[in-house]
C-alpha cells in the first residue's frame, strides 16, 4: 500500500508505516531543518508549501497520514484554532482527500483539540469527515462532508512501551462504511524512563538561579522525603514562581518548547542535567541510528513536534489485520 507524508515533521509516520512495509509516495513539510532530518534518513528533502501545491501533482495513494499543525488547538498555544491561519491547514487535508480519495486516513493531533472553543473544533473536524462515526451513524449537515466512517480516540505514549506521558488524540477514517474499528489498547510495558538513561550523557546543566528554584520547591514538596532521591526525578516548566516534578518513572510530555532551550528541556534532577538528544528520540521511539540535523535548538523542537513511533505502529497493525 501506498501513503503519503503530510506535514511530515522529522518522519515519524513514515518510519512507522515504512516499518510495516508500506511504500511513501510523496512527503511534504515547511521547517527546512525538519527537512534536513528528513534527507538524513529517508534520502529525500520534503520542503513543500501544501498550500500552494496542486491536488493533481500529488501522487496516488491509499493512506493519508497527517499530525496536522497542533499550536492552535493546544493549551500552550494560543487557541485561536480556526481563526488561526494555522488552522485552515487543516482544510488542505480536507481537499486532499476530496480529490485524491484515499482508502484511509490517519490524522494526529493534541488532546487539547476535543475540548478546544468548547468542543467545537472538533465538532467541525469530524462533520467534515464522517458519516459514521466509532460505529454509528454520525449525520452532518455540512454540505462538503467526505463520507468517511471515522474511528477516534486519545492514546498516550507511556502505554506502549516508551516512558513519556503523551497524550494524543488519533483521528482513522476508511472509504470502507462495514469496517469496525478497534484501537490497539498498548504494549506490555518492559522499562521505565531509568532504562533508557544515556550511560555517558552529554551534561547541559541549568543556570544556577533556575537550580535554585527547583530545590526551593523541592523542599516544599509535600512527597519531598519520597521523590528527593529518585534517578528519574524530572523536574519541567521551571519558573521562579512554580516548579512541576515528575516522578513516576516517565518522562512529561516533550514539547516543540524544547527549541527555545532553557527552562523548557526536562531537567533531570539528582543527575544535574537536561534531556540529551538521544533520549529525546528514545522517548520518541526513534531508533538508535536514527540521525538529526546539526542544529541543537530545531533537534529539540523536531522531537518535540514528532508523533511516537511505536504508537503509529501498533495504529497501522490493527488497520491492516
Amino acid at each position: 500500500m501506498r501513503f503519503i507524508d503530510l506535514f511530515s515533521g522529522m518522519g515519524g509516520f513514515r518510519l512507522a508505516l515504512e516499518n510495516e512495509n508500506l511504500e511513501c509516495v510523496f512527503s511534504a513539510d515547511n521547517d527546512k531543518y525538519a527537512c534536513e532530518t528528513y534527507k538524513l534518513n529517508f534520502n529525500e528533502y520534503p520542503l513543500i508549501d501544501i498550500t500552494n501545491i496542486e491536488t493533481k501533482d500529488i501522487p496516488d495513494h491509499e493512506i493519508l497520514c497527517a499530525g496536522f499543525p497542533c499550536q492552535p488547538f493546544s493549551i500552550g498555544g494560543y487557541r485561536k484554532g480556526f481563526e488561526d491561519i494555522r488552522g485552515t491547514l487543516f482544510f488542505e487535508i480536507v481537499k486532499i482527500l476530496k480529490d485524491k480519495s484515499p482508502e484511509i486516513f490517519i490524522l494526529e493531533n493534541v488532546q487539547g483539540l476535543i475540548n478546544h472553543n468548547k468542543g467545537k473544533t472538533f465538532s467541525t473536524i469530524l462533520d467534515f469527515l464522517a458519516n459514521r462515526l466509532n460505529g454509528l451513524e454520525h449525520p452532518s449537515t455540512n454540505k462538503h462532508n467526505l463520507g468517511y466512517n471515522v474511528f477516534w480516540k486519545v492514546l498516550n505514549t507511556k502505554d506502549f512501551n516508551v516512558p513519556q506521558n503523551r497524550p494524543r488524540v488519533f483521528i482513522i477514517g476508511f472509504k470502507d462504511p462495514e469496517v469496525n474499528y478497534d484501537f490497539p489498547t498498548g504494549i506490555e510495558r518492559t522499562s521505565g524512563l531509568e532504562d533508557i538513561l544515556d550511560k555517558d550523557p552529554e551534561i547541559k546543566r541549568i543556570s544556577d538561579q533556575s537550580y535554585g528554584y527547583i530545590h526551593a520547591f523541592l523542599k516544599e514538596h509535600k512527597k519531598n522525603n519520597l521523590i528527593s532521591q529518585l534517578n528519574y526525578l524530572i523536574a519541567y516548566e521551571i519558573r521562579k514562581s512554580r516548579v512541576a516534578f515528575r516522578f513516576d518513572n516517565n518522562s512529561p510530555c516533550l514539547t516543540t518548547k524544547m527549541g527555545t532551550g532553557g527552562n523548557n528541556v526536562p531537567y533531570l534532577v539528582n543527575q544535574n542535567r537536561f534531556f540529551t538528544l538521544k533520549e529525546g528520540l528514545k522517548l520518541q521511539g526513534f531508533p538508535e541510528n536514527f540521525k538529526l540535523t546539526n542544529n541543537y535548538s530545531a533537534s529539540l523542537r523536531q522531537i518535540g513536534n514528532s508523533v511516537s513511533v511505536p504508537v503509529v505502529r501498533s495504529i497501522v497493525r490493527n488497520i491492516l489485520n
